[in-house]
C-alpha cells in the first residue's frame, strides 16, 4: 500500500492492517476517484481561437471543443518498427523482406503483416512524422505518456489522470483510468491527487481481483465490521485530515461501492460470446482490447492496453510479424466492434510507441532505436480516417514533412477530448505544468 499513499507513518500502516483484517477484503491496488467528480462533468469547451500554423497546428492557447468522450490507448512497448508496419519504403534496400498490402483506400498501402487494419484504413489517420528526443526505453515511454522528460525530482501525470481531473468520471462506480497489462512510466497520476491514479489489471481474463466479500463473512457481518472500522477511524482521520489519509478512506468507500455494483460485471470476459472473444485473439493483448471495449461501454474514461516485445535488436523480421499479427487481429476487431456498436465516434483509439527502429539492418538481423522518425495512429473520436499525415525521408530515418513531436501528439489527443491545453496546474513544489507541455494539436486530422 506504500505505493498508494507515499511515505506512511507506522500508525497508518497499523490502520491499514486493521482495516484489511476487519473487512475481509484486500484494498484495490489504486485509489478510486472520489464522489466529488460528478457524473458527466465535462470541461467547458469552445472552438480554437488561436491561429493555425501551415501544418494545421494550433499556434496559440485555446479551449478546444469536445469531440471524444473516452480513450482506448494501445501502447506498443519496446519501440515498434515503423518501416515494417505503417511507413513502408518499397523499393529501398532498408525495407528488407517486408512486403506491402493494399488497403481499402486506393493507392494507400500498409505492411503485409497488417491485413486486418488494411481493411480498416478508411478509419485510420496514420502519422508517419512522429519525432522524439528520447532514445532510451524508460525515458521514451515516460516522455510519450507525460509530454515531459523524466526527472528525479518530480513525477508528471499521464493523459488519463489529466482527463479525469478536468473532465470527471462518467461512471462513479468505476475508476476513471484503467491500465491492462502493466502501468507504463509517465502514465500515473504523478503529482496530482491519489484519486486520479490508474487501476492496474494484470491479467484481463482474471477479472478484478480481491473484489469479492470473504466467503466466511455474511453480508451483515461485513457491513457491521465496515461500520465499526469507520467509527474507529474517525478520530484519526479528523486529526490527520490530509490528502493522503483522506485518499485512503475514499479508497475503501469506493472499493465497497464497486463491490456492490452491477458494473463489476464489466471485468468478466466470459460474459462475451466465444465468437467475439476468439475474434479479438486468444492472447493477453487481444483479450485486453476486448476488456477495454467493455470498460468504455460502461463509461470508463481512459483505458490503456500494452503489448510488449517490440524491442527487435535481433530477429526483427521474425518478431515483428509475430507481434504485428497480435496487434492486427485485436485492433482491427476493436475498430469493427466499436463501429458496430455506435461507439467509435465518441471513442478515440490511439496506437503509439516510444520510438521507431533504424533503417539499417544490423548484423543480428535486427533494427536498433531510432526516435527521429516513427509512426503513430489515431482513429475514431472525430478523426478523419483514410490518410497518412506527414512523411519521413526515403529511408525512414528523419522527418521531412509535418513533424509531430510527442507533446504535439498528446496535445492532439487532449484536443479531441476537449481538454484545456492552456490551463496551468502547479506541482506541490509550485512549478507550473500543462497537459501537453508546449505541444500544439494537429487539428487538421479532424473531420
Amino acid at each position: 500500500m506504500k505505493n498508494l499513499l507515499g511515505e506512511l507513518t507506522d500508525r497508518r500502516q497499523l490502520v491499514k492492517q486493521i482495516a484489511k483484517g476487519f473487512l475481509g477484503v484486500s484494498a484495490l491496488n489504486c485509489a478510486l476517484p472520489t464522489k466529488a467528480q460528478a457524473i458527466g462533468a465535462q470541461a467547458i469547451g469552445a472552438q480554437p481561437t488561436g491561429a493555425l500554423s501551415k501544418h494545421g497546428k494550433v499556434a496559440k492557447s485555446y479551449y478546444s471543443g469536445p469531440r471524444a468522450k473516452n480513450v482506448i490507448y494501445l501502447y506498443m512497448s519496446g519501440g515498434m518498427s515503423h518501416i515494417d508496419t505503417f511507413d513502408l519504403k518499397q523499393g529501398r534496400e532498408v525495407q528488407g523482406p517486408t512486403q506491402a498490402t493494399k488497403t481499402n483506400i486506393t493507392g494507400l498501402y500498409l505492411s503485409e503483416h497488417l491485413p486486418g487494419l488494411a481493411k480498416q484504413m478508411d478509419k485510420l489517420a496514420i502519422i508517419n512524422s512522429m519525432f522524439s528526443n528520447q532514445g532510451a526505453h524508460e525515458e521514451g515511454r515516460y516522455f510519450m505518456h507525460s509530454s515531459y522528460t523524466k526527472r528525479g525530482t518530480i513525477v508528471h501525470p499521464g493523459l488519463g489522470p489529466w482527463l479525469v481531473k478536468y473532465s470527471g468520471r462518467s461512471n462513479l462506480n468505476l475508476p476513471g483510468v484503467i491500465h491492462i497489462g502493466n502501468t507504463n512510466p509517465g502514465s500515473t497520476q504523478g503529482f496530482l491527487e491519489q484519486r486520479y491514479a490508474p487501476l492496474l489489471i494484470g491479467d484481463p481474463e482474471a477479472g478484478l481481483q480481491n473484489s469479492q466479500r470473504n466467503k466466511n463473512l455474511s453480508a451483515k457481518e461485513f457491513s457491521d465490521i465496515y461500520a465499526l472500522t469507520k467509527q474507529l477511524n474517525q478520530t484519526f482521520a479528523k486529526r490527520y485530515s490530509v490528502g493522503k489519509v483522506n485518499a485512503y478512506s475514499d479508497m475503501y468507500d469506493d472499493a465497497l461501492k464497486l463491490m456492490q455494483s452491477s458494473d463489476l460485471d464489466a471485468f468478466t470476459l466470459n460474459r462475451e460470446p466465444k465468437k467475439i472473444r476468439d475474434a479479438y485473439g486468444k492472447n493477453a493483448f487481444g483479450q485486453g482490447c476486448l476488456l477495454a471495449r467493455r470498460l468504455v461501454e460502461r463509461d470508463v474514461r481512459f483505458v490503456e492496453v500494452t503489448l510488449g516485445g517490440w524491442d527487435t535488436h535481433t530477429n526483427n523480421f521474425d518478431r515483428v510479424p509475430e507481434n504485428a499479427h497480435i496487434l492486427d487481429q485485436a485492433m482491427s476487431t476493436l475498430l469493427i466492434d466499436l463501429n458496430r456498436r455506435g461507439m467509435l465516434e465518441e471513442t478515440l483509439v490511439v496506437l503509439t510507441t516510444e520510438f521507431g527502429r533504424t533503417p539499417n539492418i544490423n548484423k543480428n538481423e535486427g533494427r536498433d532505436h531510432s526516435p527521429t522518425a516513427f509512426s503513430s495512429v489515431l482513429a475514431g473520436g472525430g478523426i478523419q480516417g483514410g490518410r497518412f499525415y506527414g512523411k519521413s525521408d526515403e529511408d525512414g530515418k528523419f522527418v521531412t514533412e509535418n513533424k509531430v513531436t510527442v507533446p504535439d501528439f498528446n496535445a492532439t489527443i487532449a484536443y479531441a477530448l476537449g481538454l484545456p491545453l492552456d490551463k496551468v496546474e502547479y506541482s506541490p513544489s509550485g512549478r507550473p505544468f500543462r497537459i501537453a507541455d508546449k505541444g500544439q494539436a494537429v487539428v487538421s486530422l479532424f473531420g
